[in-house]
């Protein structure tokens, strides 16, 4: 028999986020894989995390000036770049895309698979808020914006006719494939290192914790008013990203804004919080679960992938995504924050594990791929 060759796709390898969590799991089951992006800018210490220190096949935008630090200024060559890698010589395609991975160009003899984190957000379902976010609203710059855009979300459309067999990050994103795609989608939850994360023999603390990427939708703004408001109430506010320096204005006393942080620090402050707080409308968001397998309970936006992960046994919810709201969600888990059990809490989001993920995939892949 014929060995299988596989390809597997990835929008752009940059740093170590969530996404390439979902690379790292897809790989240890492929690790004969050979990897293809956009762009290829990981450090050494990512590339062995991620890749087991492969280098991925690239496009001309690799090579384009500034490409590392401001590749997304090149988003209306993305469609036309990914098109250009040449993947004849493979069975099996399997991209992992929350922008244009999906869009490679295939054959009738070869199998694609899409491990889809969501339609393009800020083309499709964010289009507006990210109109809004950066002030592009008016003139001739929001012009060239909304055109650009709009001539993506017409080639999104088509690429993801490409694709034989979609799967979904969440049930959340399943809905939304099959409303902007007209696709159906197998939902595979994204693996969560649950190894990394566990209960500690320590007492919790009398704080409260939230960590994301600094960007607008995050809502990491809102978080903060709100314990700006609650000055006997302590937040930490972990991560990094293009709003840490507005962040950091807005915070008073009681807010630290503490920036990027390593992973046992990260875990510490997991372990030791009264709760973690997330306000975002997440695709999924992995960063939940990870508190959630420290036994710490969620205070969480009543949208998105959280409905999936968050239970009534393991946090609490607030409606709109204002300080207000979680205010008073944060005084409604106060009123019952000794009704929580951090084993319960713990089990829930071991559902989550890297090897339920890694069976998922594999049968996945057993059932729709090409025998050869």
């Amino acid at each position: 028999m014929k060995r299988r060759k596989i390809a597997y796709v990835h929008d752009w390898l940059v740093v170590h986020g969530g996404a390439e969590k979902v690379a790292r799991g897809i790989l240890d089951l492929i690790p004969e894989a050979d990897v293809f992006s956009l762009i290829d800018f990981l450090s050494d210490k990512d590339r062995e995390a991620i890749l087991k220190g492969k280098k991925a096949t690239t496009t001309f935008i690799q090579n384009l000036p500034f490409a590392k630090k401001l590749y997304r200024y090149y988003l209306p060559l993305f469609p036309y770049a990914i098109e250009q890698l040449d993947l004849r010589g493979y069975d099996l395609i399997i991209s992992s895309s929350y922008s244009v991975a999906k869009g490679v160009l295939t054959t009738a003899e070869q199998r694609h698979i899409c491990y889809c984190h969501s339609p393009v957000r800020y083309a499709w379902d964010l289009y507006f808020d990210y109109l809004e976010d950066n002030h592009l609203t008016r003139g001739i710059k929001s012009w060239y914006i909304r055109k650009t855009l709009h001539k993506l979300r017409m080639w999104d459309y088509m690429a993801a006719q490409r694709v034989d067999y979609f799967i979904a990050n969440s049930e959340n994103v399943a809905g939304r494939i099959r409303k902007t795609y007209r696709r159906d989608a197998e939902v595979i939850y994204p693996p969560v290192d649950l190894d990394n994360f566990s209960i500690s023999v320590e007492p919790r603390k009398n704080h409260y914790v939230t960590a994301s990427r600094m960007v607008p939708y995050k809502k990491m703004d809102i978080i903060i008013e709100a314990f700006n408001k609650m000055p006997d109430k302590e937040l930490f506010v972990l991560g990094n990203g293009p709003d840490f320096k507005k962040l950091q204005k807005l915070a008073k006393e009681n807010v630290h804004v503490m920036g990027h942080i390593g992973l046992k620090d990260l875990i510490s402050y997991f372990q030791t919080a009264k709760a973690f707080v997330f306000a975002a409308k997440e695709d999924f968001g992995i960063v939940p679960v990870e508190a959630m397998a420290c036994g710490t309970p969620i205070i969480a936006y009543n949208k998105g992938g959280a409905l999936e992960t968050v239970i009534e046994e393991t946090g609490v919810f607030f409606d709109e995504q204002t300080d207000d709201s979680i205010i008073k969600a944060v005084r409604k888990f106060e009123s019952k924050a000794n009704s929580f059990s951090e084993d319960i809490i713990r089990k829930n989001a071991e559902k989550f594990s890297t090897q339920n993920f890694k069976d998922s995939i594999q049968n996945f892949i057993d059932k729709t791929s090409l025998h050869v």
